[in-house]
């Protein structure tokens, strides 16, 4: 079954991740929806709606490909993903429901607008397991401001929707019941304009170095014992034990 489904119907394209039972976005996952978004015809599309099947977004990157040989690439490719959405040519609007969490809430930050249920459940728990994550440590201050960005990061903490709304985080908050009415109220903001002018203007947007973080990531970070306990403590379902190197 594929992982992810990508329907273009002009001027709107539908990018799902259908991964069940929870969505998690793996290797196979990503490589999947870097070659749908690279072979798709995105010329008269003016609005893209991303969203995940069932009844959560998605619970994030794949703990298990954190450890071992699948740590390096698993991390550039899931950069590879979120510059991809980044570069996407229309206005990207995520649908948020249930949980949106690691990665997944990364995936957010690509995006235009942000609709979630207001009691959807978004954060960056990679301090829990001895990590940090990179896509947040560069682009969230931006959207949340520096001293929220840093609270996020650094506490691991879960907001709702209706919190992260009230912070910057979404751009709007519902019932979970006028969530699919709130999306298509919200890509008809970006449907009404030129689609070249929306490629144009996303494009000026784009201006975005991971670079940096990336190598403090995978050059430092990975090599310390407490990222190593973290993750396996995590598979294991244990409290890790934190050596504090």
């Amino acid at each position: 079954m594929p992982l992810v489904s990508l329907k273009i119907n002009p001027p709107v394209a539908r990018f799902t991740l259908a991964h069940p039972p929870v969505n998690v976005i793996n290797l196979a996952l990503m490589e999947e929806a870097l070659a749908a978004i690279r072979q798709a015809d995105w010329k008269s599309v003016r609005c893209c709606i991303l969203s995940g099947e069932g009844k959560s977004f998605s619970a994030g990157v794949d703990v298990g490909e954190h450890v071992g040989p699948t740590c390096e690439p698993m991390i550039r490719r899931f950069h590879e993903l979120f510059r991809a959405l980044v570069d996407l040519p229309c206005a990207l609007v995520a649908r948020v429901q249930g949980n949106c969490l690691g990665g997944a809430a990364e995936l957010l930050l690509a995006c235009d607008s942000v609709v979630v249920t207001d009691d959807s459940k978004i954060g960056f728990p990679e301090i829990r397991l001895g990590v940090f994550p990179p896509v947040a440590c560069a682009v969230l201050r931006g959207i949340v401001g520096e001293t929220r960005a840093r609270r996020l990061i650094l506490s691991g903490e879960t907001i709702t929707g209706r919190a992260a709304a009230e912070i910057g985080l979404a751009t709007r908050s519902v019932p979970a019941a006028e969530l699919d009415a709130a999306v298509e109220a919200e890509a008809s903001l970006f449907t009404r304009h030129s689609a070249a002018a929306l490629r144009e203007s996303r494009r000026a947007l784009a201006d975005l170095d991971l670079t940096r973080i990336e190598e403090i990531y995978l050059g430092a970070l990975m090599k310390t014992a407490d990222a190593s306990e973290g993750l396996n403590a995590f598979l294991e379902k244990r409290p890790p034990q934190w050596k504090d190197r």
